[in-house]
């Protein structure tokens, strides 16, 4: 997972964030990343998806969460991934209030 997150760093310079999160006993993985827009998550699929294949059989996803209004074709494609690694469940949660302040720095 670093050398995906070094790869995502390196390739995908719209990206907000990415973060591999695990559980203390290393049993349970999260996996955060943040878009500006829904273009930048698609451009997410595109470049990084051909590396997801090549760790699935080390991966038993349980769910991918969409914040926001995805459209239907990025749900078809979230659910594509969410299905070679794991459960096949997209859950989306819409926003319902809220602002997000860009970094400063």
């Amino acid at each position: 997972m670093a050398g995906l997150a070094a790869f995502v760093e390196e390739n995908e310079p719209r990206i907000l964030g990415y973060t591999v999160h695990f559980t203390e006993d290393g049993t349970e993985m999260s996996v955060l990343h943040f878009h500006e827009d829904e273009d930048s998550l698609m451009f997410h699929l595109d470049v990084a998806g051909p590396k997801f294949p090549p760790i699935a059989p080390f991966i038993r996803m349980k769910s991918i969460e969409i914040f926001g209004d995805p459209s239907e074709e990025l749900l078809a494609r979230s659910r594509a991934k969410a299905e070679l690694l794991g459960s096949g469940t997209v859950i989306v949660r819409g926003l319902h209030a809220g602002f997000a302040r860009p970094t400063r720095g």
